[in-house]
């Protein structure tokens, strides 16, 4: 019996973006997709650089008090504080539970000059980077990748947490926007990839070659799949550090691609404990002898950490990294930590990097003590490139 439409496109789609030219997805593209492949294009689809221009920035309510506890108001208020510097240079969606989509809307106020946009899908937190669509772009197209969020394989862990709703979010979301949707052959967060936008990739082998998430395979195994999906030509490695926080260590909170080439490398500040030096010294010694996919030697900026005793936080789960901000159109979003002479130091390097876009600092504690940032909170939907 011949498959039907939608059986033959999720088939499809399982391979990923970049194993396909765009004329394998016919009909499964959207029109501007298949206006690319009636061009006689074979373009395959790549994952941007988040410095490429946005369409929107996508967030989430966290909906739980049993994550939280006596927080989840002060993390509430925070998410519609990061929301509101956003929506002055892009839209911000916020996805929220039905029953609280309402609170959303009157905490997120109004004023925000490219708007705040509540939408009614069910999820359990805020970490959107991390349960969101990943998503990949070619000359007129665009797709989401689905990286089978399970929770970051911490089901059976102390600090485990709901997940069932986020896991299922990245494809209601696609849908509810008419975005393809490939769901990639590796478990990962969007947090653990971290790309220049021209075929190179940072990730953590902690976070990704882990039997927590993709068991069984090796670490050649899960580059090909990542390659496969996101359109990577090469990945960079470093080795990360697995169990010392939920993440196992994300890229995104130790090192960051400012432009094809140059890198910024998360430096622990004064108090941090002796196991994140470690990781800090590995991953600069790493990426001082790399190159990228272009063969392009990485010029390597460091941007150091607050003095831990300085910063407002308490508590081991507390992320005081600059290195977790968010890039959007002109600015960027980054943390501060009340240690006067360490954020203002990051603010100046940021700048350096991004002498184009206007540095926003915030104070995010709340969301920070729950071992996440701004980085964390938001996911970017790149603009479609134009025909060429």
């Amino acid at each position: 019996m011949n498959s039907t439409p939608a059986t033959s496109r999720r088939k499809l789609l399982q391979f990923g973006a970049a194993a396909l030219p765009l004329a394998a997805f016919g009909s499964a593209l959207p029109s501007v997709a298949r206006a690319a492949t009636a061009a006689g294009g074979a373009t395959a689809l790549r994952m941007p650089a988040e410095e490429d221009r946005h369409v929107r920035t996508f967030m989430a309510w966290p909906a739980l008090s049993s994550v939280w506890g006596n927080s989840l108001g002060a993390v509430r208020r925070d998410i519609a504080k990061v929301a509101y510097a956003i929506s002055r240079y892009e839209p911000v969606v916020l996805l929220a539970r039905p029953s609280q989509a309402a609170d959303a809307r009157y905490l997120c106020g109004s004023g925000a000059y490219y708007g705040i946009d509540v939408i009614e899908i069910a999820n359990d937190d805020l970490w959107i980077r991390d349960f969101g669509p990943t998503f990949v772009v070619g000359p007129g197209a665009i797709a989401g990748v689905d990286t089978n969020f399970n929770g970051w394989g911490k089901t059976a862990a102390p600090y485990a947490q709901p997940f069932a709703h986020d896991a299922v979010a990245a494809e209601t979301l696609l849908g509810q926007y008419g975005v393809n949707r490939i769901q990639a052959s590796f478990v990962g967060e969007g947090g653990s990839l971290e790309t220049d936008g021209q075929g190179t990739l940072l990730a953590t082998v902690s976070s990704l070659v882990n039997g927590n998430r993709n068991p069984g395979k090796s670490q050649d195994q899960v580059e090909q799949a990542m390659k496969a999906a996101l359109g990577i030509d090469k990945v960079i490695w470093v080795p990360g550090l697995a169990g010392q926080d939920i993440t196992d260590c994300h890229i995104d909170c130790l090192a960051r691609f400012t432009a094809p080439g140059k890198v910024i490398l998360d430096k622990p500040g004064r108090g941090a404990d002796s196991k994140w030096i470690a990781v800090y010294e590995e991953t600069a010694r790493i990426l001082r002898s790399a190159t990228d996919a272009q063969g392009r030697a990485l010029t390597v900026t460091e941007l150091p950490g607050p003095d831990r005793s300085a910063i407002r936080g308490q508590g081991n789960d507390f992320l005081s990294s600059y290195t977790n901000y968010y890039t959007v159109n002109g600015a960027v979003i980054a943390p501060q930590f009340g240690d006067a002479y360490a954020d203002g130091l990051a603010y100046t390097i940021l700048q350096s990097a991004y002498p184009s876009r206007n540095i926003v600092q915030l104070n995010i504690d709340n969301i920070a003590s729950g071992g996440g940032g701004i980085h964390c909170a938001t996911q970017s939907q790149p603009v479609v490139p134009p025909l060429a």
